[in-house]
């Protein structure tokens, strides 16, 4: 009896798996194997397989070798399965059950086409991390109107400038035309002898009014013009003419000369910058000229009109000042020189500048000492060379600031301001700041530097200290 139950429960169990297997309709529950059908449409591959070589590739490959036909296994007739009286099967209908599978996979196996088929999926492009996204090419959301499309243009990038092509291609006539700032006359002679180069500014004429920015300007009808002449690129050795009272058609008559090599003279660019002098207000440019001395005969020389054309710079400079900080621990004192000053703003139109330089010691916020030079008449390039002392200890030179204006001397009324610095604590800007951390760094030793002068309100904005002196 054990025989014959061992036989039904592996027949049952064989039919479960197989059930399992080949019946789409009891995959969930199925004991009784009584749904299952042997019809080929019924049957369904609900799991994996061996990795084994299919029958179908088998017979490809034999019928190209061979040349003969292979039949498959879905020619062979299904048998279909019977039961024994008792509800049990034998160990016959377990072989049989499991042919009858075979034969149903081999005749699915020999419906796929002779070649495999390939699910080709849309590549994706990321950079490799736990989250992986498909970048997707952006959308042109919005379209732009002609209108938006020229908004984005930021016209002073496209501002007519001596630099521009378009200036160059225009004669003075159509830049006289165009921008109405007047011509100037000057001539160049270069001397092989002596190796030097002469600059003649010689009359302007036609001029345009002169502008006030804050309404203190008395005459509104006529400039007093004068001229500054530099070799680009440097601007710190520049030349100024006088300054011609109220005038349009100013007569200079005046010749300038430089100091430099000829072919280093052919490698630099003539600039002329027409100035209106203000007494009250900040002197404002009219328009200038600049001429590459390469395209000119220097030897020969020669004279010129040209066509004033405007400048972004619309303030002239302050000029520059030169000082040397030293000090000495052992003795608790800051020395200051004052050396020398260049291209100092002009206070006075018939004499230039009487220029001078007050130093004045600010410890934290509060005003300690005050000293200054004495006045230079009638320049706007004063050498002083003159020593100052101040007693500093050391534990307090760090809170310690000096402040440095340079004023034009006026006897009738008070002086006149033209520019300031502010070295120390507070300083004005960061090459003061450069002289004073290189004073520190170096005790008992001299530290020269140029400064350019600011003005009295940049000065309060950025630097304490600039507030507590007159």
């Amino acid at each position: 009896m054990l025989e014959p139950l061992n036989e039904g429960f592996l027949s049952r169990l064989s039919d479960l798996l197989l059930c399992r297997w080949t019946c789409r309709h009891c995959c969930q529950k199925c004991y009784e194997s009584s749904c299952c059908q042997s019809s080929e449409d019924e049957v369904e591959i609900l799991g994996p397989f061996p990795a084994q070589t299919p029958p179908w590739l088998m017979a490809s490959r034999s019928s190209d070798k061979d040349g003969d036909s292979v039949h498959t296994a879905s020619e062979v007739p299904l048998t279909p399965r019977t039961n024994s009286p008792d509800g049990r099967r034998s160990s016959s209908d377990t072989s049989k059950s499991t042919y009858s599978l075979t034969r149903r996979i081999s005749s699915l196996e020999s419906r796929r086409p002779s070649s495999p088929l390939i699910d080709i999926k849309p590549i994706e492009f990321g950079v490799l991390s736990a989250k992986k996204e498909p970048i997707q090419p952006s959308v042109l959301r919005r379209t732009y109107t002609p209108d938006d499309y020229f908004r984005k243009f930021e016209p002073h990038l496209y501002s007519l400038d001596s630099s521009s092509d378009d200036v160059d291609c225009l004669t003075d006539e159509e830049i006289l035309s165009k921008y109405q700032l007047g011509m100037l006359h000057f001539s160049t002679q270069y001397d092989l002898l002596h190796n030097h180069l002469t600059v003649r500014v010689i009359e302007a004429r036609d001029l345009p009014p002169p502008i006030s920015h804050d309404g203190s300007r008395q005459d509104m009808a006529h400039s007093n013009p004068y001229v500054k002449i530099c070799l680009l690129p440097d601007q710190k050795n520049s030349k100024q003419t006088g300054v011609k009272r109220k005038t349009q058609k100013p007569v200079f008559e005046e010749r300038y000369t430089f100091e430099i090599p000829f072919l280093e003279a052919q490698r630099r660019t003539l600039l002329l910058t027409v100035v209106d002098f203000d007494k009250f207000s900040r002197h404002c440019v009219i328009g200038k000229v600049s001429v590459p001395l390469c395209e000119v005969d220097l030897v020969k020389g020669g004279h010129w009109w040209k066509a004033l054309i405007p400048s972004s710079q619309n303030e002239v400079e302050l000029g520059e000042l030169l000082l040397s900080l030293n000090y000495l621990p052992s003795a608790g004192r800051l020395n200051v020189d004052v050396i020398r000053a260049k291209q100092l703003l002009q206070t006075d139109v018939s004499q230039g500048s009487d220029p001078f330089v007050k130093i004045q010691l600010v410890h934290g916020l509060k005003l300690v000492k005050t000293k200054k030079t004495s006045f230079l008449r009638g320049t706007i390039d004063p050498f002083y060379n003159e020593s100052f002392s101040f007693k500093v200890p050391q534990e307090e030179l760090e809170n310690a600031s000096l402040v440095f204006t340079v004023f034009g001397h006026n006897m009738k009324s008070s002086n006149d301001f033209i520019g300031r610095i502010v070295i120390g604590q507070y300083s004005s800007g960061p090459s003061e700041s450069n002289h004073w951390r290189r004073m520190l760094n170096t005790h008992r030793t001299a530290v020269e530097q140029w400064h350019s002068l600011r003005s009295r309100a940049e000065c309060d904005r950025v630097s304490p200290a600039s507030l507590e002196v007159t």
